[in-house]
């Protein structure tokens, strides 16, 4: 084959993807304020579209797009995308809200099942609010020694600064475990505190623990000027662009995402969806096509770049990757 023939069959071929950003479809892992709240939301918005639905019919759309507690769906959604792993996300809201139906080891323990009934299909970044102290750190430490998660998950708005010296020793678990650190940004439910959810305070964290890598969730929603600044002149911060299914305009355009990765940060930007947060709006499949169609916001990434996005720079962070500055002068080198 010659080299022309050769790099038309690799222009050809679909991409590889890793979707850095997921959740099990399943209530018991959501507290039911949590979800009320979100529904709260919604019917606001409707409302002002001059859609009319009540609590319960949104509940029912709810619970109706919930039922994979084992992500036989999702796994069925990823081999119809193309995506080859996803990152499952266990966020810990048990201590500041008390009705979830799980504890946050129960879930835990429900996504080391999902591990094993699926193998090589999924990771487990794991999360627990460091106010649950030494417990926490202990169960944290288990998920990764015995588990198998590879990752931790945390969720400021629950009211803690991810700053917070009762994350420290989590940190230094990751540091010793050479894993990552994702964090959400930006609003969340309303029964839910945005105060603490400005990826700036962030920054004392990424300084003190420059060898664990942090990634900013949500980052082409919200906040995105201070997250590129971050992935910019941070080594060891990175951001996902999960939940851009919300700026997508009625084209299917999706200007803040072809903004991101032209700010020549895509060494740092990780692909994700939040599945099944947008269920109602389409599957992965849909969630992928817009990205990487003819005229979406990656179809002018060189194939390097697109790569970097949709699956290197994730898999270079569950393989222990060293901060990014020393990882792309070592990926330079190698062309």
């Amino acid at each position: 084959m010659s080299l022309e023939e050769t790099m038309d069959a690799r222009s050809a071929a679909p991409p590889v993807i890793i979707d850095a950003h997921c959740h099990i479809a399943s209530g018991e892992h959501t507290p039911r304020s949590f979800v009320e709240g979100v529904i709260s939301n919604m019917m606001v918005a409707l409302l002002a579209q001059g859609v009319r639905a009540s609590a319960r019919q949104l509940a029912a759309m709810y619970h109706q797009k919930m039922q994979d507690p084992l992500c036989d769906q999702l796994v069925a959604e990823m081999a119809e995308a193309g995506i080859s792993k996803s990152i499952l996300l266990v966020p810990d809201f048990t201590y500041a809200l008390k009705d979830c139906e799980l504890t946050i080891e129960e879930s835990f323990l429900k996504h080391r099942d999902v591990l094993l009934r699926h193998p090589g299909k999924f990771e487990v970044f794991g999360g627990v609010d460091p106010r649950w102290g030494a417990d926490g750190v202990a169960l944290f430490e288990r998920a990764l020694v015995e588990f198998g998660f590879r990752g931790l998950k945390l969720y400021p708005p629950c009211g803690y600064s991810p700053s917070d010296p009762g994350l420290f020793p989590y940190y230094e678990l990751c540091a010793k475990h050479r894993v990552p650190v994702l964090l959400h940004i930006g609003p969340t439910s309303p029964t839910l505190a945005f105060d603490t959810s400005n990826p700036f305070l962030l920054d004392e964290a990424a300084r003190r623990f420059p060898g664990v890598n942090f990634i900013l969730a949500h980052a082409s929603v919200s906040f995105t000027e201070e997250c590129v600044m971050q992935c910019s002149h941070r080594p060891n911060v990175y951001l996902d662009v999960s939940g851009y299914q919300s700026m997508l305009r009625a084209d299917g355009s999706a200007r803040v995402l072809r903004n991101i990765v032209s700010r020549g940060i895509n060494h740092k930007v990780l692909f994700g969806t939040d599945w099944p947060v947008f269920r109602l709006q389409g599957n992965q499949k849909s969630f992928v096509d817009v990205l990487i169609e003819e005229g979406g916001p990656f179809s002018d990434l060189s194939d390097r770049e697109r790569d970097l996005v949709l699956y290197k720079n994730i898999e270079r962070l569950l393989t222990g990757a060293a901060p990014a500055a020393r990882s792309v002068s070592a990926a330079s080198r190698q062309g």
